[in-house]
């Protein structure tokens, strides 16, 4: 019996080393030790004291904080002070309260957005070619963080000028397309792209943006609710602007600019955030059922000798 319980015991032991170094290298996820308990979090934790005469008293002891942490899905450029704002405008907005108010990605996140404008101008044929002569970008809070004229890759043959604002005097300090395009587009990876009609500013760029990160500001029916406009109807960024924001743009004989309109389109974005939020996230179709956990399939199975790769029997022995 003795030698019986020594056997089991070194049989327990090299289980238990196995365990471990299955565990440092990653293949098994650790397992809490019985005993172990979560650690008080707040102003006070106590334990008990045994007195001399055997009785027992509470003893506490002040316990710090834990340090608040940012989540790393906030951009970096996103200060403390703009979140606050955002936090405080959506929560209005869900009737004061975060219950009312879906915290997932990607609300409370105002680094993750950015609104796009860009004008054009004729090429081709009697001009009627549309190429990129200026993209503008800017971020949640409506600050430029983008704003170049373009070079297209035809001549010129109508500046459009009525519309686009866009002037021979201001194609001499225009950069190639080629390089527009990898520098607008690599501030659009992974970012949810607001614009107006943007399919336009995407053509113009030769690129296709996903479509579960794009928000047209002509396609919100609420927008045109608000606005008491036809809910199907497409309506201009002029119209929008005027009826929402209270707001006069694109007025004059020298165009549009797209610095105005790329801030506009956020502004009206903005206006209804939280509520075209809660309506994508209700669109979109649900996601499947978690697997049903089988004790068959349990990792303890993989403890067995002979699920170890090579590798790692050479190094226990």
């Amino acid at each position: 019996p003795q030698g019986r319980g020594k056997k089991k015991s070194r049989k327990h032991q090299r289980f238990m080393e196995r365990r471990v170094l299955l565990e440092q290298k990653g293949l098994l996820s650790p397992q809490r030790r019985l005993g172990t308990q979560t650690p008080m979090v707040g102003p006070e934790a106590c334990s008990t004291l045994t007195k001399a005469g055997g009785t027992t008293a509470p003893r506490c002891r002040k316990v710090p904080k834990p340090k608040q942490v940012v989540s790393p899905s906030l951009s970096p450029s996103a200060s403390s002070g703009s979140i606050a704002r955002h936090r405080s405008m959506l929560l209005s907005q869900g009737n004061g309260s975060s219950k009312g108010v879906q915290m997932s990605s990607p609300l409370l996140r105002p680094g993750k957005y950015v609104a796009i404008d860009c004008e054009m101008v004729g090429t081709g044929p009697q001009g009627r070619l549309s190429e990129l002569a200026r993209c503008s970008v800017v971020n949640y809070e409506g600050d430029v963080i983008y704003d170049k004229y373009v070079q297209p890759e035809l001549p010129i043959v109508d500046y459009r000028t009525r519309w686009s604002g866009i002037t021979r005097q201001h194609m001499k300090s225009a950069i190639p397309f080629k390089a527009a395009q990898a520098e607008i587009l690599k501030i659009l990876k992974d970012k949810i792209v607001v614009g107006h009609a943007i399919h336009n500013d995407f053509q113009a760029l030769k690129y296709f943006h996903p479509k579960d990160r794009t928000r047209d500001t002509s396609r919100i029916p609420v927008l045109n609710q608000r606005a008491g406009l036809p809910v199907r109807a497409s309506v201009s960024l002029k119209s929008l602007a005027r009826h929402l924001l209270q707001k006069k743009i694109q007025v004059g004989s020298k165009g549009h600019s797209s610095v105005e309109d790329a801030q506009t389109a956020m502004e009206l974005y903005r206006l209804v955030e939280v509520q075209w939020e809660t309506e994508l996230a209700r669109s979109l179709p649900p996601r499947p059922p978690s697997p049903v956990t089988d004790p068959t399939t349990d990792s303890n199975q993989y403890m067995d000798d002979r699920y170890w790769p090579t590798d790692l029997m050479a190094s226990s022995l």
